[in-house]
């Protein structure tokens, strides 16, 4: 299914999909909300109206930016400014959702290449993984300080998931292939774990018990238990698996990978593989499009994924400039919207700007 959908025409889209999925009880939820998306390339942020496609707000990041992480209570949206190749960045940029404002940057230090990022619920806490240091540090965000350093003596530390009670944290490390497991409540280093050539993507399930972590180099996925660090199991997945999601009723868990432009979607509870989707977004603009479904084969490279809610989820196409939404129910693409140049990391607020 190839549906371009752009500024306007999501909404009624979805009002025609309105009320129940054939055979559930669950009706689709109310598109309300924004998402958050890093422009990597245009060194900006954008606010889009989750309903509608319409771009609300734009707002200036540091350079290339990379993931966006967004408060419990939807009230602030952190992006960190990544850096380029010769010039590494050691920022994040700080934005208030709902007036749709640049609110402040927070300087690192020497704590350089920030990039996965959790928020502490219940706090004004946000892990951030920071390859330069090698570390796992803790920064308050309201008044802007690095309040804790994590070792996670392991190069190129790139993702970060905890469980929900913020007992644990877990690092993958691209170059080693290991996770770093972090005692948060006493900032001990637990263990190194091996994942799998490349381990990048990573997500905890929302009861706390399961870490998946993708390994983009052996195009599989590990399956650890969050207090032994066993290993339950490992599935095959399509080629470079780079980023991945639970909904947040833990039943599926979805995976974009990159070179094979696909969003795999598992049976998480059972472990099962149930589809890949294939990424068909819309030929960019001043883009050969002969050449770009032969030599690109149609597709985007999926990497950002945001899941809101059990029903839709969304994914940021880097090449074609757009953001896909899949319905999860249905596995399939339901339509795309513009998101500025290279879009990469994506989050959600249930808050929109007022303006």
């Amino acid at each position: 299914m190839r549906l371009i959908i752009l500024a306007g025409g999501i909404a009624a889209l979805f009002l025609a999909s309105c009320g129940q999925q054939p055979g559930t009880t669950e009706e689709v939820p109310e598109l309300k909300g924004t998402i958050v998306v890093a422009s990597k390339s245009g060194n900006d942020v954008y606010f889009i109206d989750r309903e509608t496609g319409e771009t609300l707000v734009v707002l200036p990041t540091g350079l290339e930016p990379h993931e966006v992480e967004v408060s419990d209570d939807g009230r602030i949206a952190v992006v960190c400014n990544y850096g380029d190749r010769e010039n590494p960045g050691n920022t994040l940029s700080v934005y208030d959702v709902q007036k749709g404002k640049y609110h402040k940057t927070i300087d690192l230090g020497e704590h350089t290449r920030p990039h996965g990022m959790q928020w502490v619920a219940g706090t004004n806490n946000l892990l951030v993984t920071t390859e330069g240091s090698r570390s796992l540090i803790m920064v308050d965000v309201k008044e802007g300080a690095v309040v804790q350093v994590l070792d996670t003596e392991e190069e190129v530390s790139h993702m970060v998931a905890a469980t929900n009670d913020f007992s644990r944290a877990f690092v993958s490390s691209i170059r080693t292939g290991n996770v770093a497991v972090f005692d948060l409540e006493t900032g001990q280093l637990i263990d190194h774990v091996y994942s799998g050539a490349g381990a990048e993507g990573i997500d905890v399930s929302p009861d706390g018990t399961e870490v998946w972590v993708t390994n983009r180099a052996d195009n599989t996925i590990t399956v650890f238990d969050t207090k032994t660090l066993e290993v339950l199991a490992q599935l095959p997945c399509e080629d470079f698996p780079i980023r991945a999601k639970f909904t947040p009723d833990g039943s599926r868990f979805l995976v974009s990978n990159a070179r094979s432009g696909t969003i795999s979607v598992f049976d998480a509870v059972n472990k099962l593989h149930m589809a890949d989707i294939k990424l068909t977004p819309p030929v960019p603009a001043d883009t050969d499009a002969e050449r770009y479904f032969t030599e690109f084969e149609g597709t985007s490279i999926p990497i950002g994924l945001v899941i809101p809610d059990n029903q839709f989820a969304y994914v940021a196409n880097t090449r074609s400039d757009v953001v896909s939404i899949i319905d999860i129910g249905k596995l399939e693409i339901t339509g795309h919207f513009q998101a500025g140049r290279e879009p990469d990391g994506i989050n959600f607020s249930h808050l929109k700007p007022e303006n």
